[in-house]
């Protein structure tokens, strides 16, 4: 039921009223006392609150109703107001036609395996604990959470003056960016500002192609950096002063070097560049790799010596301040790493970069393809790492082979020292996952 990001796909289909009222019922059947229920702007987001409410309520639990906010608005929410649970109602940066649920600790941590596990149980054995007729649970609005998340931030970081940000909301719910960046003391300019679950404006995910009007517009300005979130911004991605869209490795390394210190350690998925190792290295720290997936870089950012945590695809963790990616938080990071250390696109070209390849192979079954890769690299090498998929070191790079979490597809990538090794790489390990796609068993898969 869980994918890497909660429960996610299209609506009607696999999202419904039906499931949502059933993850409601399985939180407050499960001991959530107090329920924190927010939404994204998609359009069948008010009806699958709704619904999500309506079922925590009918075993007892009261809702705290947020309306349309981001994602780390409402996961922060949750230990704001003593709650013991919260679900966003988001499909994240997925196409409109899709929606989602993301359930969130009071920490601002998603739920973890045993968690997550837990509900999935509840609602396939329909094993709800419904409330007496004269003890369903309340519900209410709380109308400042917005507001308490741009004040939170403001009070964490320091004042930044004559700073011109350039934002690319994508008509998402993440416009108390907006806000807190006029906090601190920058001028802020917005694009596709207005929340609109249709995304007219551009593709919700905020990757360079998406983001090609935030660089054009940022080019063409007097802007110092631009900055792009996703439908319900957990995620940031960022673009120079020149309007040069930087890499989530880049921006990782970034956010990494300026967050570690000596001992201490960043927490990285599997699929993370090398130069983001180089750096942290080189500021007397140590990386760490988890699976691909927030829920898992904030599992290991929780320990006491990770002072931060990221992924390429733009989910940024500061520990000390919240385990949700927070994107808007790392906007407003970002802007005063720039008001601190000078131009973005001199900051970027401070980072070494590496030549790194993906590709993407659609198989009939991933799990079982995975299983036979890691039957034939472990043969083939003698360190092979199946933290996440297969990871595998080489004297000339290394790559990586790993189950999407939510299609039927196999991710390759390859990062060498030079663009010949990374292409050799590539071709080399896209030949073995195909041999294996060929010869793979057909498994049902469980969860």
């Amino acid at each position: 039921m869980f994918g890497t990001s909660g429960i996610r796909g299209p609506v009607g289909r696999v999202v419904t009223a039906d499931l949502a009222l059933d993850v409601g019922r399985a939180l407050a059947s499960q001991g959530a006392r107090t329920v924190v229920v927010g939404r994204d702007p998609r359009e069948s987001g008010s009806a699958l609150a709704d619904a999500v409410s309506a079922g925590a309520r009918e075993c007892g639990a009261d809702v705290v109703r947020l309306g349309v906010a981001s994602t780390p608005t409402i996961a922060r929410s949750v230990g704001w107001l003593g709650a013991d649970a919260g679900v966003v109602v988001t499909a994240s940066h997925n196409p409109p036609t899709d929606n989602g649920f993301k359930l969130w600790t009071p920490s601002g941590q998603a739920f973890d395996r045993p968690k997550r596990r837990e509900v999935t149980r509840r609602i396939n054995s329909e094993a709800f604990e419904f409330a007496d007729w004269d003890q369903h649970g309340s519900e209410w609005s709380w109308d400042q959470a917005i507001e308490t998340h741009a004040t939170r931030i403001e009070t964490a970081l320091d004042p930044i003056r004559g700073l011109t940000v350039a934002v690319d909301v994508g008509n998402g719910a993440g416009g108390v960016v907006a806000e807190a960046l006029e906090r601190l003391g920058c001028s802020v300019e917005t694009l596709n500002g207005q929340p609109n679950g249709r995304f007219p404006g551009r593709p919700s995910e905020p990757t360079a192609e998406n983001c090609k009007s935030l660089c054009e517009f940022v080019a063409a300005t007097d802007a110092d950096l631009g900055i792009a979130h996703d439908g319900d911004a957990d995620r940031t991605m960022a673009v120079t002063e020149t309007g040069e869209f930087v890499s989530g490795d880049v921006l990782l390394a970034l956010f990494a070097r300026e967050a570690v210190k000596p001992g201490k350690q960043v927490a990285v998925p599997v699929d993370t560049s090398l130069l983001v190792d180089d750096v942290v290295a080189d500021a007397g720290g140590s990386v760490v790799r988890t699976k691909v997936g927030d829920v898992y870089v904030a599992a290991e950012a929780a320990k006491p010596d990770v002072v931060f945590g990221g992924e390429p695809s733009g989910a940024w963790i500061w520990p000390d301040e919240t385990l949700c990616p927070d994107g808007p938080f790392a906007a407003c990071q970002l802007a005063s790493l720039v008001s601190r250390r000078g131009p973005l696109s001199t900051l970027v070209s401070s980072i070494e970069r590496y030549p790194i390849r993906r590709k993407s192979i659609r198989v009939t079954d991933e799990l079982s393809t995975i299983e036979t890769v890691q039957e034939r690299l472990t043969a083939q090498y003698a360190a092979v790492d199946t933290t996440d998929g297969v990871r595998v070191e080489r004297d000339d790079g290394w790559f990586l082979v790993r189950a999407s979490g939510t299609e039927p597809i196999i991710r390759l990538t390859a990062e060498a020292r030079t663009e010949e090794e990374a292409e050799a790489i590539l071709a080399e390990v896209s030949e073995i996952v195909d041999g294996a796609r060929e010869t793979a068993p057909s498994v049902n898969p469980s969860d």
